[in-house]
């Protein structure tokens, strides 16, 4: 057994609201500088810049885990992370029908650049990512699960897209198995507030949009995963079976 750092919600250039210089080398290379070994990208609505965040990645020696962050026709935000990188695709391409397309207006939310292994720019996405999709958060749950994602509710302990703000408590159903904080302090009250997060496993990760918010190695977001005989791989399918189980 090991321990693992990670960060499993951050946002990279493609995403409106994070900065321009969350291009894929540069959130790995901090995160590699912050004592991260395991990095989730999860942009708005959409997987495109994971192929090269998935090659940023190896460069400097991280696991890195395909993901989005899914906002549902109720506005809640929800963390898919997928084990495979094909299977990432996939799903982002099943979700192409869900999305509501509104044009995106660079000047007042940002611009959603697409990028290749080496951070150049290969394009733009023109509709707006994070607007809410067609999806029900029962629906939205179901549809990745078919393709095999973990999925948990974001920043539950934030006001705006959170599941507790929102529905105005921790629902029943679709039975998460996880539920994300920022401020990991906050697990124990929430959990008073809302027992059904009492046998949840609390992710803490950063929803970073900057490079400086992506968090540093630390207590919160560790975990120990059986890693022998050690491979990426294996921390992968390991983190999976922790996150499912």
């Amino acid at each position: 057994m090991n321990r693992y750092f990670y960060d499993l919600h951050i946002h990279s250039c493609l995403s409106p609201c994070a900065d321009n210089d969350m291009t894929p080398n540069n959130i790995a290379g901090m995160a590699a500088l912050k004592g991260l070994q395991i990095v989730a990208l999860t942009d708005h609505n959409s997987c495109r810049n994971c192929p090269a965040f998935f090659d940023a990645c190896k460069k400097q020696g991280l696991i890195a885990i395909a993901g989005m962050e899914l906002t549902t026709a109720e506005d809640i935000h929800l963390i898919c992370l997928f084990e495979l990188l094909e299977t990432a695709m996939r799903f982002d391409q099943a979700l192409s029908n869900k999305r509501i397309n509104i044009k995106n207006r660079t000047d007042i939310f940002g611009e959603q650049i697409i990028t290749d292994a080496e951070d150049t720019i290969v394009g733009y996405e023109q509709n707006l990512l994070p607007v809410a999709t067609t999806l029900t958060i029962e629906a939205a749950y179901s549809l990745a699960k078919e393709y095999s994602a973990v999925v948990y509710p974001a920043h539950i302990d934030r006001r705006s897209n959170g599941i507790v703000s929102t529905l105005g408590t921790f629902p029943n159903n679709p039975p998460f198995k996880c539920a994300e904080l920022k401020d990991s302090a906050l697990t124990e009250h929430y959990r008073s507030l809302h027992p059904v997060l009492s046998d949840k496993k609390i992710i803490t990760s950063s929803d970073a949009h900057y490079l400086w918010d992506i968090s540093e190695a630390g207590d919160a977001n560790s975990i120990m995963l059986d890693d022998t005989p050690y491979s990426g791989d294996l921390v992968r399918k390991r983190l999976f079976e922790y996150l499912n189980g």
